[in-house]
């Protein structure tokens, strides 16, 4: 397992585009680089960082994590979510598509500023995720429902879930309760409608966290049915199904889907403890 995930930070720092001084979402072509995937990145190759001691791992993880720094800001503060490469110019926003636009969700990969304060020892890293906690913080509650299609409500709730998981580093009990009180009205309200299995897993998830940083008590009645509702997107080859609408399979498996659903049924069962710096 280790060695795979060597093979994958070895792939992430040959990825690097020196010239460009950029990430890229895909390469041949290179064309774009996103913010967030910009994060993961940084905490997937810090992660590999803290069991190996590769320093190439952290070098390449500074590197990006500084170029979401330099490049991603937008002139009003905000963090563009998409560059076009080679010149990184932001493309156009698109305020019904959440990928599309800044918002509370890219706290999540905010969270990569705080890890590499954590292994740097550099403050700008914290204050930049200090910073953009206390913008997430006053402009959540602008995320949700945020669209009038109650599918694409669903599919919001997902990004939403990614601003809770972001607080994690430091904690706010008011928002971290009051936002999982929020999805999970808003799950079984839509669930007859369309239901996705990464919500429910992250729902979980962040239940399971929130009660081992002691900022939200778990509630085991409701963890207990999204827990059996996530189990039943098993599928028989050991994926998870992306979503089910009014009662139908969507007919494809999603894989980051599927890795939050496995990580998110380990939390609830015990088999997995609730470490930050592993959450996916």
């Amino acid at each position: 397992m280790l060695e795979r995930a060597r093979a994958a930070a070895r792939f992430l720092t040959g990825a690097w585009d020196a010239e460009s001084g950029a990430m890229p979402f895909e390469i041949d072509p290179a064309q774009f680089t996103y913010f967030f995937d910009c994060g993961i990145v940084v905490r997937g190759l810090l992660a590999v960082w803290r069991a190996t001691g590769d320093a190439e791992c952290l070098d390449c993880a500074r590197r990006v994590g500084d170029s979401m720094m330099r490049d991603f800001r937008a002139p009003d503060g905000e963090f563009h979510p998409i560059l076009a490469l080679p010149g990184k110019y932001p493309i156009a926003r698109d305020p019904l598509r959440w990928s599309r636009s800044p918002g509370c969700y890219q706290l999540k990969a905010g969270m990569a500023w705080w890890d590499l304060w954590e292994a740097t020892g550099d403050a700008c890293y914290r204050e930049l995720y200090e910073g953009m906690r206390e913008v997430s913080l006053r402009t959540e509650r602008d995320f949700l429902p945020g669209h009038t299609e109650r599918r694409k409500v669903v599919d919001r709730l997902h990004a939403y879930l990614y601003f809770l998981e972001g607080l994690l580093p430091m904690p706010c009990a008011e928002a971290i309760g009051g936002g999982i009180a929020r999805v999970a009205a808003l799950v079984r309200e839509l669930a007859p409608e369309f239901e996705r299995s990464d919500v429910y897993a992250q729902l979980l998830r962040i239940r399971v966290f929130a009660d081992a940083v002691g900022v939200a008590p778990l509630d085991r009645t409701a963890a207990q049915w999204e827990a059996e509702r996530l189990a039943e997107f098993a599928a028989e080859d050991g994926g998870f199904y992306f979503g089910r609408s009014a009662g139908t399979w969507e007919p494809y498996i999603n894989p980051v889907s599927a890795a939050f659903a496995l990580q998110a049924l380990a939390l609830w069962s015990g088999d997995a403890q609730a470490d930050r710096h592993l959450l996916i």
